[in-house]
């Protein structure tokens, strides 16, 4: 089983950017307490801060893996391209978040890849990346 992390733009701030709501720990510290509970699968990890980038990541890896577990950032709330991405590979997507965003500021509590996606987890701080991973599990 090959599933991919996908993290969009400021993610790569985890452990300095807002740690009352991210926490302190960088995503590379936590993946790689993932990779060692899940060392059965292949876990690979991109992040990109560029909406263009995750469209060209998503076209690479959406027809030959067996899932995608994503974080977009802001980019949930505001980018067709990436939806439209994920409606036109066979891969199955997970959308994550760190927080609740429907806790958060209004234009937070609408997602363009829900709909596109497998399903949702959010609010679980980085748990919900292995919720997410957990979700692919038979």
């Amino acid at each position: 089983m090959k599933i991919l992390i996908l993290n969009g733009p400021n993610l790569n701030l985890l452990g300095k950017r807002e740690p009352e709501i991210y926490g302190s720990e960088t995503f590379e510290q936590y993946f790689e307490t993932l990779k060692k509970k899940y060392s059965e699968i292949t876990l690979e990890y991109f992040q990109s801060n560029s909406e263009g980038t995750l469209v060209d990541k998503i076209h690479e890896v959406g027809f030959s893996y067996d899932g995608i577990v994503m974080n977009a950032g802001a980019y949930t709330h505001t980018s067709v391209a990436i939806a439209d991405a994920i409606s036109g590979v066979t891969t199955p997507v997970v959308e994550v978040h760190i927080s609740n965003t429907h806790k958060r500021e209004a234009f937070r509590h609408k997602s363009f890849l829900s709909p596109v996606c497998k399903g949702v987890i959010l609010g679980f701080g980085l748990k919900s990346y292995e919720l997410g991973v957990e979700s692919f599990i038979k």
